[in-house]
């Protein structure tokens, strides 16, 4: 695990994790999926739950996309992004869990079809609120994450299985006056 300061005066907590085949170590994945349990472990009952719940089923549709984690401190969130590979920004979905609830987003949500007007947001970036896990199922839930995954001009790989990765930020610190 390296900390490193980013020009954005933001500190970067990296566990860098080899990739080779698109495998991760059992070592590896454990100590990542122990980070993570930390990350989310101060959410409420039911969204752990439910952030659960979801990383099975994307990982069940998604079996060699890579999870990159990160946590915002200054806005109490974690995001999983789904990524083809460990560039959490080329990712397709992502998970996104605060206080307010989880959050299903879509990186390229503006250019879905969206004939049940079920996304969020007015910018690229648009989302579904997550009431439960059941939602994932929904016909019209299944057809943005299809219709998501098709526009999708990274590849994922066709087999493997795609690593854990924690790339953790904090809030800038401020200086004293």
């Amino acid at each position: 695990m390296s900390v490193k300061k980013k020009a954005s005066g933001r500190r970067s907590v990296q566990v860098k994790v080899e990739v080779p085949g698109s495998t991760q170590s059992a070592a590896a994945r454990r100590s990542a999926e122990a980070e993570l349990r930390t990350l989310i472990d101060k959410f409420v009952p039911a969204h752990l739950r439910l952030i659960g719940a979801m990383r099975r089923s994307l990982r069940k549709r998604l079996p060699t996309a890579h999870e990159v984690v990160y946590e915002y401190r200054d806005l109490g969130a974690v995001v999983i992004s789904y990524s083809p590979n460990e560039h959490g920004y080329e990712g397709v979905l992502v998970i996104r869990a605060s206080a307010d609830g989880v959050k299903l987003y879509f990186n390229k949500g503006k250019d879905l079809p969206d004939p049940g007007k079920l996304l969020q947001g007015s910018s690229q970036t648009r989302w579904i609120k997550m009431e439960g896990a059941s939602t994932l199922a929904r016909p019209a839930v299944v057809n943005l994450i299809d219709e998501a995954l098709a526009q999708n001009r990274v590849p994922f790989e066709r087999a493997g299985r795609g690593s854990v990765v924690i790339r953790s930020t904090s809030a800038k610190k401020r200086r004293s006056p």
